[in-house]
């Protein structure tokens, strides 16, 4: 009688087919087992392939994924995405973590968020507020806008009319601030300076229109002389002129009380 092959003799001598397929995935903790390598049959790799070493991803099961990377292989954690980087925590947008503020920090952060500034422009804000008390911020710049600046100074400005050799021909009426309360705005690269005698007055003028909107003056080394009628409308409120004898410089700084002192705090 001639007896019928059966399949399971291809499969190794003691190994039993499982009763039921049971996904591995669907089983908390379960690892799959692997093939033999090398091993032929109907079952088994095709002859003359080499076996695969890739291994194709699974996707888990929701059982599989509540159970958490504790209850999977390492293999399987490797096929796994990494996982998003923590969240990073939100900071202000300004340096009052830094500052020791004591209990008026939350004031500080709240005042910051609500008038949307950083912290430097509401530092800036509150100094403009308390340290030019009693001045006006006036802006300015030569005629063909190359040359911007600002100043701090009173509304009512006391205006000297000089007449000096070179303030006579160019009109040079202007009011002295001290060097702090004075900012160029734009303009550094637009200007060139002119010179002269003792060199210490600093004639500064845009090169493109010429236009001298501020300038170091002699008396005041240590400031600025601005033209007011080179500054924008809105911010003077009164005028005052007074000569000085500039053709007689020395004789005039010594009999004037209070020229000298303008350039100071």
């Amino acid at each position: 009688m001639r007896l019928a092959r059966s399949s399971v003799a291809a499969k190794p001598h003691g190994q039993k087919r499982p009763a039921a397929s049971v996904s591995v995935a669907s089983v908390p903790g379960a690892s799959r087992a692997r093939r033999p390598t090398g091993q032929a049959g109907s079952e088994g790799i095709a002859a003359g392939r080499q076996p695969s070493t890739k291994r194709r991803p699974r996707h888990l099961s929701p059982r599989a994924q509540e159970a958490g990377p504790r209850d999977q292989s390492p293999a399987e954690l490797a096929l796994l995405p990494p996982p998003p980087p923590p969240p990073t925590p939100a900071t202000p947008t300004s340096s009052a973590a830094t500052l020791e503020l004591g209990d008026q920090k939350e004031r500080w952060e709240a005042f910051q968020k609500r008038q949307r500034l950083t912290c430097e422009d509401a530092v800036k804000l509150l100094l403009d507020t308390f340290e030019y008390q009693g001045l006006v911020k006036h802006t300015g710049g030569c005629h063909c806008g190359a040359v911007r600046f600002e100043v701090w100074a009173s509304a009512d400005l006391h205006i000297f009319d000089c007449n000096c050799s070179i303030c006579k021909k160019k009109q040079n009426r202007h009011f002295i601030v001290p060097a702090s309360r004075f900012k160029l705005l734009k303009g550094a690269e637009s200007m060139t300076t002119y010179t002269f005698n003792t060199h210490k007055a600093q004639h500064t003028f845009c090169k493109r229109c010429g236009v001298q909107s501020f300038y170091t003056p002699r008396s005041n080394p240590g400031g600025y002389g601005i033209a007011p009628h080179c500054l924008d409308e809105g911010t003077v409120r009164s005028v005052v002129i007074e000569e000085f004898n500039g053709s007689d410089w020395e004789k005039a700084m010594k009999e004037h009380k209070t020229i000298k002192t303008m350039s100071k705090e």
